[in-house]
Formats: structure tokens, sequence, C-alpha cells
């Protein structure tokens, strides 16, 4: 029984490391994910005061931090496709532009929710 446990806490730890190592990775590879982390650092205090309960202050914040997860992912995505090769390939350019797309996405999925949540706060009953 301590062997598992002992062994549950060692990858815990590790996933953190790996985790850490892949944001600083981001952060020092794509530009993307650094203008995205530096707006979405001002709009969380924001959608902390912006929010009028639990659950809107949550979902303010979980649309900014989709758009990191969606980020990464896509920078993933780029990565993979230029260890393969950087030639160009139907596959790769769609790839990369489906990625994009969900990037995307979930900025635009942000942007619905904020802009919902602005207007009920200063313009709704």
């Amino acid at each position: 029984m301590g062997k598992t446990k002992e062994s549950v806490l060692r990858h815990v730890g590790h996933a953190f490391i790996w985790s850490a190592t892949g944001i600083k990775t981001a952060w020092r590879n794509e530009l993307a994910f650094r203008v995205e982390a530096s707006i979405i650092s001002i709009l969380i205090p924001l959608g902390i005061w912006l929010g009028q309960s639990a659950a809107e202050r949550a979902l303010l914040i979980a649309s900014c931090l989709l758009i990191l997860i969606i980020e990464l992912l896509n920078s993933a995505i780029e990565a993979v496709v230029d260890r393969i090769g950087t030639e160009h390939h139907e596959l790769s350019g769609r790839a990369k532009d489906m990625g994009s797309a969900a990037a995307f996405f979930a900025m635009l999925t942000a942007g619905i929710i904020w802009a919902l949540m602005v207007y009920e706060r200063f313009w709704g009953d």
C-alpha cells in the first residue's frame, strides 16, 4: 500500500513539473500565448469584480483559461507538425488551420460571455 501511495505522489509531483515546463516553454516560444496570457492577467481580476455571483465569476475566468488551454494545444499541434517536416503538405496545413480555428472559437466564446456579462452588469434589468 505504501508503495502505491508513494508512486502516486511522485507522479503528481512529476506532472506538476512537466506542466510548469510546458507553460515556461509556451511563454518563451509562443508570441500568441504571451499576448493572451498578458491580457488575461488583467481580465481575471476584472472578471472577479464584474461577476455578481460565484457562477458568473467562474464563467468569466473559465472562458479566459479556455483560451490559454486551446492556445497550448494549438502550439503543440504546430510543434508536432513542424517536427515531422517543414515542407508544405495539405494535411499539415489542415492540422495547423484547424488548431488556429479552435483558438479563434475559444476567443469568440470568451468574447460573447464577457459581452453578455458586461451588458447585464451595466445595462441589464
